[in-house]
């Protein structure tokens, strides 16, 4: 209990908020059902719930201002998806670390790490000011792929000192990179934080394509537009949003740099997932689209 209690404490000295998870459990203990409500840096509230029972530290990650990354590993008989197996992806940090390849950056380990029960990793970051992360899974969504999850407002985690024993494994909670969290990377922001839906126009992209002036689109521009749309009609159930947000990344460095119109772009981009869209087992409603091909363009001009 002793342990527990000083692992709670050191959380609560970065400010971030704590409350009861179940002894040797990862779900919050009875009672504290509205846990984000009840999370605190109090420290007597602390030493009176950790008096009651050895339980885990839960660190609500809303309150704290932080943004968690976790990558997993398969559960015991689990397989990949198709496109990650054909690839020899058999773990969320590989999928992530392709993330990163995917938009040219690094991949982000200088902040504060944790390695989980089974040999996941658990990366924290602040949370960006402006905007309101929540909650992803997976690649549903504005999921970040296969065995990605990520936590903000409205969620949690095991913090380190903790032991898990469950049926897909046990294993202690342990901080393996005892830094300061790091500001959430922006592509990470773009990537998990879609912009308010846009009106949709009801113009087509053959009428922009024919009514742009031939000085105004490159023979570079238009290859790498006709590429990024073969990106979005291509990618797999599952990767489409990925793809959808890497593409409106891409381009809107292109942007930013003058090869492309925006409103080309955005109309091209729009047009390419609601037609891959429409064969998807889990389509997404066109604002949607709308809403990550938006911010995907506006992290991208950040970038250039």
């Amino acid at each position: 209990m002793t342990d527990l209690l000083t692992a709670a404490t050191h959380a609560t000295r970065r400010g971030w908020h704590v409350f009861p998870l179940t002894p040797h459990g990862k779900y919050p203990a009875r009672g504290f059902t509205d846990w984000e409500h009840n999370a605190t840096t109090d420290p007597d509230r602390l030493t009176a719930w950790w008096r009651r029972a050895p339980f885990n530290v839960g660190i609500a990650c809303g309150p704290s201002n932080l943004v968690v990354i976790d990558l997993d590993l398969p559960k015991p008989g689990e397989q990949p998806p198709a496109e990650w197996a054909r690839r020899g992806v058999a773990s969320g940090e590989q999928v992530f670390r392709h993330l990163c390849a995917d938009y040219s950056q690094p991949y982000p380990d200088h902040t504060r790490t944790v390695t989980t029960r089974r040999g996941g990793t658990h990366l924290y970051f602040t949370a960006p000011p402006a905007a309101r992360l929540g909650n992803t899974s997976g690649a549903r969504g504005n999921g970040l792929g296969w065995l990605i999850d990520t936590r903000g407002r409205g969620g949690y985690v095991v913090g380190p000192g903790s032991y898990v024993a469950a049926r897909d494994g046990a294993g202690p909670y342990t901080l393996t990179c005892d830094r300061p969290p790091a500001p959430l990377p922006d592509w990470l922001t773009a990537a998990l934080s879609p912009a308010p839906p846009q009106p949709a126009s009801a113009t087509s992209v053959a009428e922009l394509l024919a009514g742009l002036p031939a000085r105004r689109l490159s023979t570079y521009g238009h290859a790498a537009l006709t590429g990024e749309i073969e990106r979005v009609t291509a990618a797999p159930d599952g990767g489409r949003n990925r793809a959808l947000n890497l593409a409106a990344w891409k381009l809107g460095k292109l942007i930013a740099r003058g090869a492309l119109p925006r409103e080309l772009v955005e109309h091209a981009l729009q047009a390419a997932a609601e037609t891959a869209n429409s064969h998807s087992r889990d389509p997404r409603p066109p604002h949607a689209l709308a809403a990550v091909i938006g911010y995907g363009i506006e992290a991208g001009i950040r970038a250039a």
